[in-house]
């Protein structure tokens, strides 16, 4: 049972409830109308510390499509954390307003941390550059349309590997699956964690591999997944023009891949996807965001126990 539960990582659902609420969300995509009083009088709070815009509207209009109503913030300024108000005490004062909150915010940590004075379920939207748990529904609701399945795939991370949540979350989650493998394609000062090898990879035995070019590697790759060098999380600019424009997805290089490869990405890009990709059939990235409002209306739904 899903309901009443707090969402702060991906291993917090089990198999069985991924594949329940991946069910769930395809049911959507199909009849959309056949749900949209299901969530009628309950109401998401959506506290959102740090910019975003597409997961704050998937949140704000999956809500929405179930009936349900939204109220919020989407920048600490206008919240009373400008105040001095600690994360606890915002947490006991909305959590007595509201049914479920979805909360994104630059600190690791602080979903959990939020969870523990919530009176209502909590769902972790992002938390710095920790893990991303929806992006990662959004993810695996976008693979079983467009793969079939979760199993057998070989995944292709490209660009900020470090500080990437939504590559640290979807690793996690596609560890669980049979005869996953990954190629972690970026520069050396932005690979992947040696906390995410450590306690993820090494312990599923999922083979891995590293690479510094995405040509060398592109053909291998059934899935490829790209981010963008993420300005908000360095601390010195120079190291971020320096790697900004480190890996273009460009025409050329998709001449190198697969027929049946699809392109993932958690938007928004910057300039990490040449524009003249978004023709090209297995560019599913814009695809994956109406999926992500599905796969977030499936959790709500589960989460308030409305469905």
């Amino acid at each position: 049972m899903l309901k009443g539960r707090h969402l702060i990582e991906p291993d917090d659902l089990s198999v069985e409830e991924i594949d329940e609420i991946c069910s769930l969300a395809e049911q959507m995509i199909v009849d959309p109308v056949a749900f949209q009083d299901v969530c009628r009088g309950k109401i998401l709070a959506t506290l959102f510390f740090e910019p975003s815009t597409r997961t704050r509207l998937s949140f704000e209009a999956a809500m929405l499509h179930l009936g349900g109503s939204v109220e919020g913030f989407a920048d600490a300024q206008s919240s009373s954390a400008s105040k001095g108000e600690t994360l606890a005490d915002t947490i006991r004062v909305v959590s007595s307003y509201v049914d479920i909150i979805a909360m994104r915010t630059p600190k690791e940590g602080a979903s959990l941390l939020a969870s523990e004075y919530s009176d209502c379920p909590v769902i972790n939207a992002g938390d710095g550059g920790h893990f991303h748990p929806t992006q990662t529904l959004t993810d695996l609701v976008t693979i079983r349309q467009l793969r079939g399945g979760f199993e057998g795939h070989t995944i292709g991370f490209c660009g900020d590997l470090k500080f990437g949540r939504t590559v640290h979350s979807l690793v996690q989650a596609m560890c669980r699956y049979k005869d996953s493998k990954f190629i972690f394609i970026s520069p050396p000062e932005l690979t992947i964690p040696e906390y995410i090898m450590e306690n993820v990879l090494i312990p599923a035995g999922v083979p891995y591999e590293t690479a510094t070019r995405l040509e060398d590697v592109i053909d291998q790759v059934d899935i490829l997944y790209m981010t963008r060098v993420q300005k908000e999380r360095f601390f010195n600019e120079q190291d971020y023009i320096r790697l900004k424009d480190s890996y273009i997805l460009d025409k050329n290089k998709m001449k190198l891949a697969r027929k049946d490869m699809i392109v993932l990405h958690p938007l928004p890009r910057v300039n990490e996807i040449a524009p003249e990709v978004d023709e090209d059939p297995r560019a599913a990235y814009f695809k994956q965001v109406k999926y992500g409002m599905y796969a977030r209306m499936a959790l709500i739904s589960k989460i308030t126990g409305c469905l």
